[in-house]
Parts: C-alpha cells; structure tokens; sequence
C-alpha cells in the first residue's frame, strides 16, 4: 500500500506574485516606489514607520510573501532570511537591491520560487545589472526544477533533481523522456539513452523506467510527475473516509498510477456534501468538481446503470459519466467496491 504523504503545489498556481519589499534608507523608499508601480508589492520601511522592526518585518514576510526583496546590502539580507530558510521548495524568492540601485541580485529560491525570473524583471525597470549564480542559468541550460514549474510537474525527489542539474552543469549527456511527447527537448538534454548518465522522465507511473534503461546504480534518475490523472466516485452515504482513501489508493497501485498524478475528483451533486469525498480531494490535494443532475443524464446512456441508483439519487450510474466531464478519457469501467464506485481517467494532451 502507498503511504500517503503530498507535495504541496502551491508554486504551481498562477496567482499574482506578492512581494514583500523591506528598505531602510530614503533611496530605498524611492526605489520600493518604482517597484510599486509594477508589482504588488507591500513595502516595509524604516524610515517611513516608526515602529518599524526589522526582524519582525523579514519574519512576517518570509512566512506570507511569495518574494521578498531587500533594498540592504546582501550581508544584512543574508542575516535577516537565515532563521527562517526551510527548503527550496518552500522557501519565498529573496532578491536584493543595493542602496545605489546598481545590481539586483537573485539570492534565493532562484529557480522554483521565481528568484532568477524576477531579478531580470526588476533590473531591466529599474535599469540595473542582474546577478544570477545558478550554475545551469550561466551555461545555458534548463535545470530540471525549471522544466517542472514551467510545465505544472511535481518533482518526485529534490536530490534526484540536485543529481542531474549536477550532471547538466558538468556537461554531461542527460536523457529526456517525456511519455506523452508533450513537452520539446529542453536545452542541454538528449533523447538518446545510449551512453547517457542519468535521465528525466515525465509520467504520472509509479513504475515509469523503460525496458531498455540503464541497470547501471550510478545512473541517476529524476521523475516529473504529469498530473493529468481524474476519478470519478459515487458511494453509499456516510461512506467511511478511512476505507475510500486506502481504496482508491491500493486502486492506483494496482493500476501502475502515482497517486500524486490525480488532478481531480468528480461526483455527482447529491453528493457535494459527502465527507469521504471532501476528505479524499483535501488529502490528494486536488480539484473537486461537482455535477448535476442534468449534466450527467446527457451521457449516462453510454455506460451500464442502475435501476436502484436512479431510484435513489436521480441518475443511472456516476462515477463514468464524471470523468468524461472532465475532459479525460476512461482509464477502467466501473469498478464496484464494497459501496462505493471509481473509474480513472486520463486528460488527453489537448485538455492537460
């Protein structure tokens, strides 16, 4: 059985970057303001708040903001973010600003927290020089967490993706598999196998190594996960959390899915409210969409139903219906397990 535990893919969203600006000279007040034209952007001042505090400033920022910038020589920045660094994954972008306004420097979460983006934007308003020191962005290569933020993939281990930037950077050959053949050779990758030191594979399989992979244990190997997996389920009520979220899981197993691919769960409107349902999209960390009535009645009469279920809720069958209306193609049929139902679905390359 698959132990349950998610990454969070809040990097992933689209929402407008907030960026917190800490200053603590009068330039820096008049540079914050250029920024704020461009950016939104809360501006934490010395000079112009006189309760101001500067390690409570950087605190609140570090745990609220997506970026911080610092108009501070890079020591006092570096001093100021320390206690709070956590992981690149989840740390905010830091980027600093000298007094003069000269260099703009990416000094943290360059690549998944949008640091290096950033810095290029605030130096060309501001007409200033970039500093970036991220070894693959200086050879001109795309590191592999830059490959999954650009194209909404979870990296399944942050050493394996430490591994093949390593690789990248010391010019060696790398592999690239995309299973979908969605997303075009990356720069400084290969599509040839042969002689490669290590590869990047994009699937959503739990098993994703192809036949041909190297056996080689020094072969180093990262897996981007493609989440372009729906379910659909309909259960009797008051359905047992527990017992759906070690179904649907042992389910995805046996059908060679990784769990962390599921993109969303979709359910018929009688059951909106179901706990089990709402628990599972909340631990799967997915969309949960809900259908009417009327929605599926427009399709059920392509799957096997149910005189009793209609009976009962209004509709012959749900849980195929509602992956089609989630613009994926049907995995399984109807799989009935012990009072509830499930089919998987994959979102074709047009809808992911």
């Amino acid at each position: 059985m698959i132990k349950l535990s998610l990454i969070c893919l809040e990097r992933q969203k689209n929402n407008k970057m907030e960026i917190g600006v800490i200053t603590v000279t009068h330039r820096g007040d008049e540079i914050a303001d250029i920024l704020s034209s461009h950016f939104n952007v809360k501006v934490f001042s010395k000079m112009l708040d006189k309760n101001f505090s500067f390690k409570e400033s950087v605190k609140f920022v570090m745990e609220n903001y997506s970026a911080i910038v610092f108009i501070t020589s890079t020591g006092i920045a570096v001093r100021g973010i320390a206690p709070y660094i956590k992981s690149k994954d989840k740390d905010p972008a830091v980027i600093t600003i000298d007094n003069s306004g000269k260099f703009v420097i990416s000094l943290l979460s360059g690549h998944l927290g949008g640091a290096n983006e950033l810095t290029l934007k605030i130096s060309e308003i501001i007409n200033a020089t970039p500093v970036i020191t991220t070894a693959t962005d200086n050879i001109g290569v795309e590191a592999p967490d830059m490959v999954a933020k650009e194209n909404n993939l979870i990296i399944d281990d942050l050493k394996d993706a430490k591994d093949i930037a390593s690789l990248l950077v010391q010019r060696k050959k790398v592999y690239f598999h995309d299973e979908d053949e969605i997303i075009s050779l990356p720069k400084g990758y290969s599509k040839d196998l042969k002689n490669s030191f290590g590869g990047v594979y994009i699937t959503n399989k739990l098993k994703f190594l192809k036949d041909n992979d190297s056996a080689d244990e020094d072969f180093k190997r990262l897996k981007l996960i493609r989440r372009n997996i729906v379910l659909g389920i309909g259960c009797r009520k008051d359905f047992s959390r527990q017992v759906m979220k070690e179904t649907v899981l042992k389910v995805l197993e046996e059908y060679n899915i990784d769990y962390r691919a599921v993109k969303s769960i979709g359910t018929v409107e009688v059951k909106k409210d179901e706990k089990a349902i709402i628990d599972l999209s909340k631990a799967l960390n997915c969309e949960l969409n809900i259908f009417s009535i009327e929605d599926i009645r427009t399709i059920q009469y392509k799957f096997e139903g149910s005189d009793f279920v209609e009976k009962t809720i209004g509709v012959r069958t749900v849980c195929e219906p509602c992956v089609e209306l989630q613009g994926a193609k049907l995995i399984t049929g109807k799989l009935k397990l012990n009072g509830m139902t499930l089919c998987l679905g994959q979102i074709t390359e047009d809808r992911a």
